[in-house]
């Protein structure tokens, strides 16, 4: 079991206040990533369940059990850093051994536990070699394989993969989701990248300044964003937010428009503008557009076959039934 719910939690260092009193509760088994831009205090959230900063104020509760006053080892998570953290001297196999061998657990016990966790992250065949001599993505393997060998009660990763190069993010992105999928174990991922946080998490948690914007899965997210924050910072390319007479046509402060929902022509449309960058992808095009009068800049979203280039006019036409609308207070308008 690994139900984690949070009352009341709050964090102060010092007179600075980083995380303001919040409430969240962490259902078991549940793939929930909190993501937000650099500074609002998703690690230090992270930290607080993991034992490893001390509350100031509130309630930390762990399968029903008060968890704000017991060690880090007494809480039973298990934590994957940035960093791989691994003991160069030490084979694969000892590495993933190390808690348990600290445990003073039985050898025969703990022989099987390596086996189970390297099985399932295919370093059966790595175990008798040292870090060094393992690709990124592998190292990044061995440390989460010293953390299911631990059994806890849910993982705790804080941006696992921000030290690998793109193509290996995507996939040990796949396989984190995988291995959620097998073990059926609670997992907490921080992140900054609001793609990881999209294409893995049950439920997202949007931070912003120690305060939760939005709980949901990732669609709620997509679809419904609570405010102008969500909605700019969930989508790859964000939301185009346009203020001034063009919201006013629809009696709003603000307009959302994703660049997806943004329909291209050469010879018409009721926006106007200029193409200042084409970023031709292949399956994709993204322009975008300067001189529209709606905003500082526009970003649209076409089909790769669409044959508009640098300097060309565009002429764009929004869904009428995907349009967001945000009032003066931020908030969205259903």
């Amino acid at each position: 079991m690994g139900k984690i719910v949070l009352n009341n939690v709050q964090k102060k260092f010092g007179e600075v206040e980083v995380i303001p009193p919040l409430d969240l509760t962490i259902e078991d088994g549940e793939f929930t990533v909190f993501v937000g831009p650099s500074g609002c205090g998703k690690s230090t959230l992270l930290r607080l369940i993991a034992g490893l900063e001390d509350l100031t104020a509130g309630s930390i509760q762990i399968d029903g059990v008060e968890a704000a006053d017991a060690t880090p080892a007494m809480r039973r998570l298990a934590m994957v850093f940035q960093s791989y953290a691994l003991y160069p001297h030490m084979t694969v196999g000892k590495n993933i051994a190390f808690p348990l061998r600290m445990a003073k657990m039985d050898q025969a016990e703990i022989d099987k536990r390596v086996a189970n966790a390297a099985s399932v992250l295919n370093l059966t065949d790595y175990l008798d070699r040292r870090p060094g001599q393992l690709s990124g993505g592998q190292r990044q393997r061995v440390a989460i394989g010293r953390a299911i060998v631990r059994e806890p009660a849910a993982f705790l990763f804080d941006e696992p993969l921000s030290n690998l190069d793109a193509a290996l993010r995507v996939g040990m992105r796949l396989e984190i989701s995988e291995l959620h999928k097998r073990l059926a174990t609670t997992m907490i991922y921080v992140t900054h990248d609001q793609v990881e946080a999209m294409t893995m998490a049950d439920k997202i948690v949007v931070l912003q300044a120690g305060v939760i914007e939005q709980v949901g899965s990732p669609l709620e997210l997509y679809e419904s964003p609570r405010n102008k924050f969500v909605a700019g910072f969930i989508g790859s390319p964000k939301m185009n937010l346009i203020e001034g007479e063009e919201a006013a046509k629809h009696g709003v402060e603000t307009i959302g428009v994703r660049p997806e929902h943004i329909e291209v022509s050469a010879t018409e449309g009721p926006w106007k503008g200029v193409i200042k960058v084409a970023e031709h992808l292949g399956s994709d095009t993204f322009f975008h557009v300067a001189d529209s009068g709606l905003a500082e800049a526009i970003t649209v979203r076409a089909s790769g076959e669409v044959s508009l280039k640098h300097g060309d006019t565009i002429y764009m036409t929004p869904r009428a039934d995907l349009i967001h609308k945000f009032g003066k207070d931020g908030l969205r308008i259903a």
